[in-house]
């Protein structure tokens, strides 16, 4: 009986020890060499969600042993690249970089995403401020000369930003709201016609992302009256937040996030996310990124959900006020 009960309790144990491995085999080999991540991509490659991308991509794979692509599918305000990973198997393998379109449109078309209930939050990666600016021949020294200016003259002064329906439209129309003025909206399809008109003198100002006016400010071309964030920037650290010119709890930022599939195990996600924040730590990727005007936010898992749907309430609110159309 000794024998029988000592043959028992090893085949216990060692059932035991291949279950264990087993667990652990199942819980790693996600995170193994030969497996692909594909990182999509809904805008054209070259612009801050692509480099960003393709940036953390690399440190991604280089941390986790994947292989990891990037794709590139614009189109459609950005719905074709969410709706691709919407339908893709949750498994962690296919990953969406979102921005801000991801809760404005459902907003001003239709979208057979959700942007609430079709996706897991990986991490709020990154972020963007966007500022008001002027030509540096413009008598406006400070924003509020560009407030007094525009309330003596009503309809009189022209404003630019990329548009319409998008971040800086949406920015521009509170930032109007709050001011209390009337000035004429002049859509540009990106940032670099609007800042063109703003140079050769036909708009007043403009409103746009750090990044596309960065090497204006610096040739002393532009001036920025104040920063569209809660606090300043750390490349513009003279420049006012909206906070301090008076404007509570305004702030427009560009904001980059990861998302996968809806119903993809938070295991999954959460070791996703170590590795993006990882990545956005590395030595030689923190410049790169300040270069871009994109600053490391880190916030992951159920927390960035808070912010996508902070977000998405924001946006159809000011949307719904300001009575802004796709077209």
């Amino acid at each position: 009986m000794k024998i029988m009960s000592a043959l028992v309790t090893r085949a216990a144990v060692a059932m035991t020890a291949l279950a264990t491995i087993a667990l652990l085999s199942s819980t790693n080999g996600w995170s193994q060499a030969g497996r692909t991540i594909r990182i999509v991509v809904p805008f054209p490659a070259g612009g801050s969600a692509d480099i960003l991308a393709r940036l953390l991509g690399e440190q991604v794979g280089k941390l986790s042993g994947a292989t990891v692509v990037i794709e590139n599918r614009p189109g459609g305000g950005a719905t074709i690249a969410y709706e691709a990973v919407m339908r893709a198997p949750p498994d962690g393998n296919t990953l969406v970089i979102n921005g801000n379109s991801l809760v404005i449109n459902p907003h001003l078309r239709k979208v057979n995403y959700d942007p609430i209930t079709s996706f897991e939050p990986v991490c709020y990666l990154l972020s963007s401020p966007n500022v008001i600016v002027v030509n540096s021949a413009s008598p406006y020294k400070t924003i509020n000369d560009y407030i007094a200016a525009a309330k003596a003259k009503p309809g009189e002064l022209a404003f630019a930003a990329v548009g319409p329906a998008t971040t800086q439209h949406i920015g521009f129309e509170q930032f109007r709201h709050l001011a209390n003025i009337s000035v004429t909206y002049v859509p540009y399809t990106g940032g670099a016609p609007a800042i063109t008109a703003l140079l050769g003198n036909h708009v007043s100002a403009a409103l746009a992302n750090y990044s596309e006016v960065v090497e204006q400010l610096n040739a002393g071309k532009l001036r920025a009256l104040v920063s569209l964030s809660r606090e300043r920037i750390p490349p513009l650290p003279d420049v006012p937040s909206t906070t301090e010119a008076g404007f509570k709890d305004y702030d427009v930022e560009v904001w980059f996030g990861a998302l996968a599939p809806a119903k993809t195990p938070k295991d999954v996600t959460a070791q996703l996310a170590t590795w993006f924040k990882q990545a956005m730590q590395v030595t030689e990727v923190k410049p790169k990124l300040a270069n871009l005007g994109l600053y490391p936010v880190g916030t992951c898992g159920d927390d960035f959900a808070v912010h996508i749907r902070k977000q998405f309430n924001d946006y159809g609110q000011i949307i719904r006020d300001a009575n802004i159309k796709a077209e």
